[in-house]
């Protein structure tokens, strides 16, 4: 079908682990006609999940990407991880869409992966709408299920259909005004949906006052329910059977006629640097206009090479164009485009404003790239979605020897892929490290390591990710002199050191008079503090929050070099931090464990013998628990093995990165024992 942005419908499907999002984006595809059979994820047939790995584990670990026409409309479908462990790509998808539909499990009702997508979705400002998909199983409670969610998330949660003869059928209740339903009569919850809507607009309001419904024209309702979805003021409830199919061509239908095209949705927010800081700027969805496009997913296909996927906010990528890369100055030709159907690669001619699409074999191409045609959007960039810290991590090395550069390039492929996945090389140890947000995300890339790039790695836990600081003020003072018999070596330098609050950073200020220190060696006195900061000062771990203010100095005319500033820069800066109470902090990350009610003892012993602190606990339905604390890093390791064995396998649980905060002392003793720096040239 030939479609313009006003056909076009983006949407993510989200929600918690085993919801049923795969099968829905299959019964999505088949009901408008892009597949014959819609696949089941127990077969390993499904359009999304097609990677092995997936097959395997029986669950999504990425964003599978397809499209579908209804009526006259054109959907591109986003199916993502449900698992926290790969909320990366599940949250990089949101950069793409106007619509996240939150799909929720009839049976089990709001569960902790249903808050948090809702609680992302809202914060990037996207139209949300919940999915309760299952209504046809025998332990289904639709009527309970939609009371949970108006308690959850407030009563702008309103169903748009409902379910009939136990969950068989599903009757329309927004156009509809007759009939009865499962959760009864179909008159009531339209009168809500009415009045919802039209107190979003006054003008509305007031037709309606002095009319009453029948005095509202059909653009008059379709406005006022599209701005109350962009401000959250109504979030539609709809109810289906993914796998019976009951629902899902209306569904479609819903999309069709109430759904926001990338024209009607709440604008993207771009930026344009300039000299003065960031200016927002707005992309409009115009096909005539320059080229804004921003690359939301990599993937390294062994075939196709390098893929990146995008989203057009602006202009039309056609095929045999150039575009620009960022600020790059040398454009790539758009030798091929594409549409994606899960593994597939459909080729097409062009890809308008609000459609997504993939070019191949463009290295320069990553997460977050914006694509252009003019050098005018060299320096435009869409807001950073925020991505929780990778805060687990595996020290790898090669199985076998000779495979060292390969598995570098393996590893950085997937970081490519991941944004919460990242590769470090730890000078100080020689290890290279791979962080993830659980054990779980990394042994399923480790998996991938060897399934998919040919690398088999053998790995052990790397040290905890600690940092230094100081926790009061102090100077530092060093002198260096250095003769070998002609020219020598002079540098003077003090300072004074003082912490920053936590999260600060660093700071380095230069705050001498009179050209004691002339300004040309004032980089190399920074790059002496900066050594420091890389590699400790106590225990050998890269510090933060302090600021470095250098006062006065002494040099030589002739034996003042570059080399003799970065020297006594260092040490003098060694010399603050030894009187200023230096200080080793640990990482503290937000845990929420979710186990039956009968485990919570259990879960709070163990949580206790690990320092942590249980800020609170919430009952889900099923005599479900989720059990809120912040708990050092360290203290982490093995949960997983710990958690499964506690609760019979039934227990899950999520962690971000919190803060960092001092260890204890005796803590502190043992890594600064365990430190042994590097030999000091003089």
């Amino acid at each position: 079908m030939s479609y313009s942005t006003h056909d076009i419908r983006n949407v993510a499907l989200a929600g918690h682990p085993a919801a049923g999002k795969t099968t829905l984006f299959e019964a999505l595809l088949h009901a408008g006609g892009a597949i014959q059979t819609a696949g089941t994820v127990e077969r390993g047939s499904t359009v999304s999940d097609f990677d092995p790995i997936e097959k395997q584990r029986g669950h999504s670990l990425d964003v599978g990407i397809a499209s579908t026409d209804h009526g006259g409309i054109h959907v591109n479908l986003i199916d993502t991880p449900g698992y926290p462990d790969f909320r990366g790509p599940a949250l990089s998808a949101l950069a793409a869409v106007e619509t996240v539909a939150i799909v929720v499990d009839a049976d089990s009702g709001v569960e902790y992966g249903t808050r948090r997508m809702m609680e992302y979705a809202r914060t990037r400002n996207l139209c949300r709408v919940l999915v309760v998909n299952k209504i046809d199983h025998a332990d289904a409670d639709s009527a309970r299920v939609l009371e949970e969610l108006r308690d959850t998330f407030g009563n702008e949660c309103l169903p748009l259909n409902l379910p009939t003869d136990g969950g068989k059928a599903v009757i329309d209740c927004f156009t509809s005004t007759s009939g009865d339903s499962d959760l009864g009569p179909v008159a009531d919850w339209h009168q809500k949906i009415i009045d919802q809507v039209v107190e979003i607009n006054e003008t509305v309001m007031e037709h309606y006052l002095d009319l009453g419904e029948g005095g509202l024209s059909g653009q008059e309702l379709h406005d006022a329910f599209e701005q109350c979805l962009r401000e959250g003021h109504l979030v539609p409830v709809l109810f289906c059977s993914a796998r019976s199919g009951v629902g899902i061509t209306e569904l479609l239908d819903i999309a069709e006629r109430l759904f926001p095209n990338p024209a009607e949705a709440n604008p993207p927010p771009f930026h344009k640097l300039n000299g003065h800081g960031a200016e927002p700027i707005e992309a409009a969805p115009d096909p005539g206009k320059h080229v804004i496009a921003d690359v939301f997913k990599v993937v390294n296909d062994p075939f196709v090479g390098k893929l990146g996927i995008f989203r057009v906010y602006q202009g039309t990528v056609k095929k045999d164009t150039q575009l620009f890369v960022d600020d790059g100055k040398k454009p790539f030709k758009v030798g091929h485009l594409f549409k994606l159907k899960g593994k597939d690669h459909i080729e097409i001619d062009q890809a308008v404003p609000g459609d997504i699409a993939a070019v191949a074999k463009v290295e320069e191409l990553h997460f977050d790239a914006v694509l252009h045609d003019s050098h005018d959007e060299d320096q435009i960039h869409l807001e950073p979605l925020e991505f929780p810290r990778p805060m687990f991590g595996l020290a790898v090395e090669a199985a076998h020897k000779g495979q060292e550069q390969k598995l570098s390039t393996a590893l950085h492929k997937l970081a490519e892929e991941d944004p919460c996945f990242t590769v470090e090389h730890e000078a100080e140890t020689n290890e290279t490290v791979i962080r993830g947000l659980s054990d779980l995300h990394l042994r399923v890339n480790l998996d991938r390591l060897k399934e998919k790039h040919g690398v088999e790695v053998k790995s052990r836990p790397p040290r905890i990710a600690y940092r230094e600081t100081v926790s009061g003020k102090a100077e530092g003072h060093h002198r260096h002199k250095k003769q070998t018999g002609g020219a020598g070596q002079f540098g003077e330098v003090f300072l004074r050191i003082e912490p920053l609050p936590r999260g600060g950073g660093f700071e380095f200020v230069d705050e001498v008079k009179g050209g004691t220190i002339p300004g040309q060696f004032m980089p190399a006195v920074e790059k002496g503090v900066r050594q420091v900061l890389s590699h400790g000062a106590v225990a050998g771990y890269p510090m933060q929050d302090v600021r470095v203010i250098v006062y006065d100095g002494k040099h030589h005319s002739v034996d003042s070099k570059e080399v003799a500033f970065v020297a006594a820069g260092k040490k003098a800066f060694l010399d603050a931090i030894s009187k200023a109470r230096p200080q080793v902090l640990e990482p503290i990350v937000d845990l929420e464990v979710s186990a039956p009610e009968q485990h919570m003892g259990d879960i709070s012993g163990g949580l206790a013998s690990k320092r942590a602190r249980i800020n609170g606990t919430d009952s889900l339905r099923g005599n479900e628990i989720v059990v809120k604390a912040q708990v050092p890093l360290s203290e982490l390791e093995g949960y997983a093995a710990e958690l499964k064995s506690v609760t019979a396998g039934r227990g899950r649980y999520s962690l971000d990165f919190s803060h960092y905060e001092p260890v204890p002392p005796q803590v502190q003793q043992k890594l600064v024992e365990a430190y042994k720096p590097r030999p000091e040239e003089d």
